[in-house]
């Protein structure tokens, strides 16, 4: 049902070196770009994941309850894709775990403060 999240960055080159290397670990990949939006995707049916510098051209800031999570299959790579964003320079917003029965995710910040998280579902179908 989602077609795509964007959160807004005030650096687009160093938002996208970020996110090229954090997305590629699950298969994610540039689709569209421009000299102000990228948006990456693992495949033409999934959800895509966009960064942009605002349209307005005023600062690109970060809605308080606002965040994207991003699914997996397995709590390894949950706990892999966290620590991956951290080397990368993002910051830690809850490690990973399962919060609720069946429900196992990590939290962090990106290099411009959106929050997001990884997540999985075990033993869901």
């Amino acid at each position: 049902m989602i077609g795509y999240v964007m959160v807004g960055t005030r650096d687009i080159t160093r938002a996208a070196a970020f996110y090229d290397a954090l997305l590629k670990e699950i298969g994610g990949t540039r689709y569209m770009a421009s000299d102000r939006f990228i948006a990456w995707s693992s495949g033409p049916k999934t959800a895509g994941f966009c960064i942009c510098t605002p349209h307005d051209g005023k600062d690109a800031s970060v809605g308080n309850g606002v965040m994207v999570a991003l699914v997996v299959q397995r709590p390894e790579q949950v706990d892999a894709l966290h620590r991956r964003a951290l080397e990368l320079g993002a910051t830690d917003e809850g490690a990973p775990g399962e919060r609720i029965a069946g429900f196992y995710a990590a939290y962090f910040r990106d290099l411009d403060g959106n929050k997001l998280n990884f997540f999985c579902m075990p033993g869901s179908a």
